[in-house]
């Protein structure tokens, strides 16, 4: 079997070659390393199963796999608004590049969805029946649309040429392999604890998240990928719920942190609740989350104690 994951250097998709070349597989790996970092696949370039190749999804490449993963495009708002066009571009001409290869080497292809896909959600939690409330034109469109764009793409060219395809809803990830300058509120907080910094809250921290540790996430990948037939999108997260602030008090007890809390306006269209129902994937998949929040939390804060330690 050979995979080929794009965005192989980034948080997930470093994690799902891990997942992959532990299976058997042979994996090639395709990243711009815009957002990626060779650090998190520097322990594989060894692994004769394993090729990286520099290469930008924007640009069709050729290519023969059995699989295809197509992670790339960069998910935290602070990377994918620095270069808006640049992000939509990835996700749409990523997508139909991709979808290219896999109509003309017959290979299965997943694609990298998101929960923004259902904007500030109006419906929750969110079913993959929702179809979402989402700003066209606002700050964070860029990342939502084209997302959805990509969707788009892979279910016309399932219908239209018969690709066969695989949807995963991704709602918020952590863990291990998260930039240091990734802005996403697990990792701040994290670090801004760490450092024992004020822990930035923006609104009230009432908004609600889902938090998924990146071991489940990955195993729910691949078996949505090897499962026959399930061509529809299916969320992928965790079901418990918790408040942004309540995220932030348990990250300062697992730190013991001096940090104080401080808080700021909401920025522009950020969601107020988000949570997924995984009905279908529990169906679908037999998945279930095996990481509890705290567990996950002390293996990602011991993670960036190293890095801040190094």
């Amino acid at each position: 079997m050979i995979d080929l994951v794009t965005g192989a250097a980034g948080f997930l998709g470093s994690h799902l070659c891990d997942a992959l070349l532990a299976r058997g597989h042979e994996v090639i790996g395709l990243d711009n390393f815009f957002t990626g970092s060779k650090d998190n696949i520097r322990h594989l370039l060894a692994d004769r199963r394993f090729e990286l190749i520099r290469h930008d999804v924007i640009n069709p490449i050729l290519l023969e796999a059995d699989r295809i993963y197509n992670f790339a495009c960069p998910a935290s708002p602070i990377h994918y608004q620095f270069n808006p066009v640049k992000t939509i571009k990835t996700s749409v001409l990523g997508a139909i590049n991709m979808l290219g290869l896999a109509k003309r080497v017959k290979a299965r292809i997943l694609q990298a969805s998101t929960s923004e896909i259902y904007g500030d959600p109006e419906e929750h939690p969110q079913r993959e029946s929702y179809w979402g409330r989402v700003n066209p034109i606002g700050p964070r469109s860029c990342y939502d649309e084209g997302k959805r764009v990509a969707e788009s793409l892979m279910v016309n060219y399932h219908s239209q040429n018969g690709v066969d395809i695989r949807i995963a809803r991704i709602f918020n990830t952590y863990g291990p392999r998260m930039a240091l300058n990734d802005g996403r509120v697990v990792s701040n907080f994290i670090l801004q604890a760490l450092r024992h910094e004020p822990i930035t809250i923006f609104g009230r921290g009432e908004q609600t998240r889902s938090f998924c540790f990146v071991s489940d996430l990955i195993d729910a990948a691949v078996l949505l990928m090897e499962k026959e037939g399930v061509t529809e999108p299916v969320n992928l997260g965790n079901p418990e719920e918790v408040t942004v602030r309540e995220l932030a008090e348990l990250i300062l007890r697992l730190t013991a942190s001096r940090s104080k809390l401080v808080f700021k306006d909401l920025p522009i269209d950020d969601p107020t609740r988000r949570r997924p129902d995984i009905s279908l994937a529990r169906e679908k998949l037999g998945w279930e989350i095996k990481v509890q929040l705290q567990d996950g939390l002390r293996e990602t804060i011991a993670y960036f104690r190293r890095l801040l330690s190094a």
